[in-house]
């Protein structure tokens, strides 16, 4: 794979279909067997899409599709905090990579887009919240700088799961450390 195959763009409504189906075949592989079932039941490919056609309408986050030929690999949305825990940090809400696809960079340049995304808005660090017991986010998270820096309880409505916060207090490190060449 090289640069030239992948591209990072801003999702759009038509996108909203796609972008349901990665999530829900990335979480439920992640999630099975830290997600209660009733969860992974109802946070199916209906609930997911018309969420992603909420959030593509209000445009309030910034969302990004990662294409490799027509089809798209990763997806992640920042904006604002949406959990008072993560304070005035600017916050990576989604990131999803196809399994097919991780380990190629495609996790680490979203991370950097979604990054100078939250630096245009003003903001100068970053959090997100990740499941306790997602060894690998959290892993690849702190391979990228960011530090743990407590945890919350996720507001459901369907699952309210415990959350690790990882923190970037100077979005530069973050910014640094994505800098890469797919």
């Amino acid at each position: 794979m090289s640069a030239a195959d992948v591209i990072i763009r801003a999702a759009g409504l038509a996108d909203a279909e796609a972008m349901a189906r990665l999530h829900v075949a990335v979480w439920q592989a992640t999630y099975r067997d830290l997600a209660p079932p009733e969860a992974i039941r109802r946070l199916d490919f209906a609930y997911r899409q018309a969420r992603w056609l909420e959030t593509l309408e209000k445009a309030e986050r910034t969302a990004l599709v990662t294409e490799i030929g027509a089809a798209i690999v990763g997806i992640g949305t920042a904006g604002a905090p949406t959990v008072p825990e993560l304070g005035a940090h600017g916050e990576i809400l989604h990131l999803y990579v196809d399994a097919g696809d991780a380990r190629r960079g495609i996790g680490r340049a979203l991370m950097h887009r979604l990054a100078l995304a939250l630096q245009a808005q003003g903001y100068r660090s970053v959090a997100l919240g990740v499941v306790e017991g997602n060894d690998a986010a959290i892993a690849f998270y702190k391979q990228l700088g960011g530090r743990a820096a407590g945890s919350y309880i996720d507001p459901g409505p369907i699952w309210r799961s415990r959350n690790q916060i990882i923190t970037w207090d100077d979005l530069n490190t973050l910014l640094g450390r994505t800098r890469i060449a797919l």
